[in-house]
């Protein structure tokens, strides 16, 4: 009897063993350099990590956080009328500032959707930044159109549409109630906006401004996205 215990207890900690280092080789591969291994296996591996397993790195230098991130949204309701837009963001943000010890992690649902929604390889990225860099000084070419921008890669795209999936629905589940004939919305744009901050060295200039980005999402129905 103690001997089959004995097996039964090790078969479990091989088992567990074996599946914590499938998670973490998962999160590694995730975090590679873009291959055509990485291209193929994007379903797979997004379809683990996400939302609650995603990697980034914005934290840690040399790039850390230094944006004020979220998504607004707005509902098509069943007699066609466009409600204003509503913060989902905000009142997560202040949910998790309420209790320091055991804060929500729901608000990663949308900081993780929106890293995905900007994710791109690095040399893509950088190639992308000079371009844009060259394009500031000389925006045309001597036939007077303008120079192509690299495209996305299957991958970036596919990324982009889970990202856009992923906000709509849960901005979705935040908005209820926001039609005035009781019924549920039936349909949601998101919007992301991108508050990008002073620098540190301007933090005491009262005259320093932030700079606003947006970017409106699809409508996606929502009988879709439940």
């Amino acid at each position: 009897m103690i001997a089959r215990h004995r097996r039964i207890q090790r078969a479990a900690l091989l088992a567990g063993a074996a599946l914590l280092g499938a998670h973490f080789f998962i999160a590694a591969f995730s975090q590679a350099p873009l291959s055509p291994a990485k291209i193929k296996l994007h379903g797979v591996i997004s379809g683990y990590l996400e939302p609650y397993f995603t990697q980034n790195w914005s934290l840690f230098a040399p790039d850390p956080t230094k944006n004020d991130e979220g998504i607004v949204a707005r509902a098509k309701c069943a007699d066609g009328a466009v409600t204003d837009y509503y913060d989902v963001t905000g009142p997560l943000i202040k949910e998790t500032q309420g209790d320091r010890f055991f804060p929500s992690r729901t608000v990663r649902l949308v900081s993780n959707g929106i890293q995905q929604l900007n994710d791109s390889d690095d040399l893509l990225l950088r190639l992308r930044q000079k371009q844009e860099s060259k394009d500031a000084e000389d925006s045309k070419t001597k036939d007077g159109r303008r120079k192509q921008d690299i495209p996305l890669t299957p991958y970036e795209k596919s990324q982009h549409q889970d990202a856009e999936w992923s906000l709509s629905r849960f901005a979705l589940t935040q908005m209820h109630g926001v039609c005035s004939d009781g019924t549920g919305p039936t349909a949601i744009q998101a919007r992301m906006y991108v508050k990008k901050l002073p620098p540190w060295s301007q933090r005491n200039n009262p005259k320093a401004k932030s700079a606003l980005d947006l970017y409106d999402l699809p409508w996606k129905k929502a009988v879709e996205l439940q």
